[in-house]
């Protein structure tokens, strides 16, 4: 019989969870098996996974006591299925992205040295975040000419974070983990930038992973507050990258602090490490912006199109084993419709 024992000691402890849709804007909490295969509903405990958030103390150790009866078979629970799934939260009071990879940056910025701050603190901007979109949800758009991307990242979801908190203390508030489609309108970005001020136009509704899980379900993946392990993205079908997540420069402690040094952070508030990169270039790219930027470097002009309708993307990450650690991001570009 498995026994979690965060259930006996109150340690953080083991748990996948998941919002379905349904008719209402923040989905239905559920509690979702480690092989992604069957689920448990949990409204008695929480409706939400925001409600679960906004009371994290009080609601891991009941969540978690769910969790060890699916997985012992206790409860045989029902059929889970991602694309019932939507991003595990539906809509967030604030998300904010950061850069965290230099072979990143030092590819978007060729010839240009990586400036001298980077050293010491994370980029980050605050994105939209008052809806996503599911991780099996259409991608929809206007206009083909925008320039529209998807980038392959690692986010976390936090508790109640204090004002000023410190990084050694802030890594002990990140309460789940998933993977993003950060989606990016490249040819509105430039107009933006030059403007001084933040994204609005080219950062559109982002997706996450169907299923989020907290970090301990992640062993030894999870160290120095980094995912270790290869963020897969495909376009079509092809592989275009699977750089290890973990060649990082700053754990995502750092980046809760940084958010926090002027205002605490509310529960399920998102934060982001930026695209996956790896100075290895066998690993290829998680967005297409960043290929270009290679072949435009390597070849004098850019061979990779940007999505067109019609075109699918897939980001998903497996263990050790070769399993999907917490479902795939599989999204298809489509055409809005004229009105």
């Amino acid at each position: 019989m498995l026994v979690n024992r965060a259930s006996l000691e109150g340690e953080p402890g083991n748990m996948k969870l998941a919002s379905l849709r349904n008719d209402s804007r923040d989905g239905e909490l559920v509690v979702v098996s480690r092989d992604l295969k069957r689920m448990t509903r949990v409204a008695d405990i929480a409706p939400t996974m925001q409600a679960a958030l906004d009371d994290w103390q009080q609601m891991r150790p009941r969540l978690l006591a769910c969790y060890d009866k699916l997985e012992n078979g206790e409860d045989r629970g029902e059929p889970f299925s991602e694309s019932a799934a939507h991003s595990p939260l539906p809509r967030a009071y604030q998300w904010c992205d950061g850069g965290t990879y230099p072979a990143h940056k030092e590819r978007m910025r060729p010839g240009q040295a990586i400036p001298e701050w980077f050293a010491r603190e994370t980029s980050m901007y605050q994105g939209c975040s008052d809806g996503f979109l599911a991780p099996t949800g259409d991608i929809v758009h206007a206009d083909e000419a925008w320039g529209i991307d998807y980038e392959a990242e690692i986010a976390v979801i936090t508790d109640d974070v204090p004002y000023g908190i410190t990084e050694a203390e802030a890594g002990k508030h990140i309460a789940l983990v998933m993977l993003v489609n950060d989606v990016s309108l490249r040819n509105l970005t430039r107009n933006e930038l030059d403007k001084g001020f933040g994204f609005v136009h080219s950062k559109p509704l982002s997706s996450f992973s169907p299923v989020a899980v907290t970090p301990d379900e992640l062993g030894a993946a999870w160290s120095d507050y980094r995912l270790h392990g290869r963020v897969r993205s495909f376009v079509n079908g092809a592989l275009r990258g699977d750089p290890d997540a973990g060649e990082a420069t700053f754990g995502f402690e750092h980046l809760v602090a940084y958010c926090a040094k002027t205002r605490a952070l509310g529960p399920g508030t998102i934060i982001g490490g930026g695209t996956v990169a790896n100075h290895d270039r066998e690993r290829g790219t998680s967005c297409i912006a960043e290929r270009r930027a290679i072949e435009k470097n390597d070849f004098g002009e850019a061979q990779t199109a940007f999505l067109a309708f019609g075109d699918r993307v897939r980001i998903e990450m497996l263990d050790a084993h070769g399993d999907s650690i917490f479902g795939a991001i599989d999204q298809r570009v489509v055409q809005l419709a004229a009105r």
